[in-house]
């Protein structure tokens, strides 16, 4: 009897988390007053910058995503892109410097995740106080 309902609670408290992240998902894939979701514009920007892009910034940016856990790199990846991709073409930059990827992955990640690139930026002895101040931004 125990063994039926633990397992029970177990399947509804997995169900419940699996379902809040799909309705995220489903959230983000709506389109705004614009036509185009928040996924679109990511994909648009990734497109529009991708030739941006040089070996040594996508091995930064690969570096700087590896703390994330693998399942969720993919998706990290695509929206820290997006947001780096955003902030060249509001700037007309010729290409995806070290500077703007960085302030790209602050803009565009969580205040929580702050201090993981902030340890990983100490490791890769990239100096963090120009960037201060965007992290105070949010």
């Amino acid at each position: 009897m125990w063994f039926i309902l633990f397992w029970g609670v177990t399947l509804v408290s997995l169900m419940a988390i699996g379902g809040f992240f799909m309705f995220r998902k489903f959230l983000k894939a709506l389109p705004k007053d614009d036509g185009k979701s928040i996924l679109d514009w990511e994909e648009h920007y990734v497109d529009k910058t991708i030739h941006l892009w040089g070996d040594d910034q996508k091995a930064l940016l690969n570096e700087l995503v590896s703390p994330v856990p693998e399942l969720f790199r993919p998706v990290a990846k695509q929206k820290i892109a997006g947001k780096i991709g955003e902030l060249a073409l509001d700037e007309k930059a010729k290409s995806i410097t070290q500077e703007l990827l960085i302030r790209g992955y602050i803009l565009a990640t969580p205040k929580r995740d702050h201090k993981f690139l902030r340890k990983k930026l100490a490791e890769m002895e990239i100096d963090v106080t120009p960037y201060n101040k965007f992290f105070n931004v949010e």
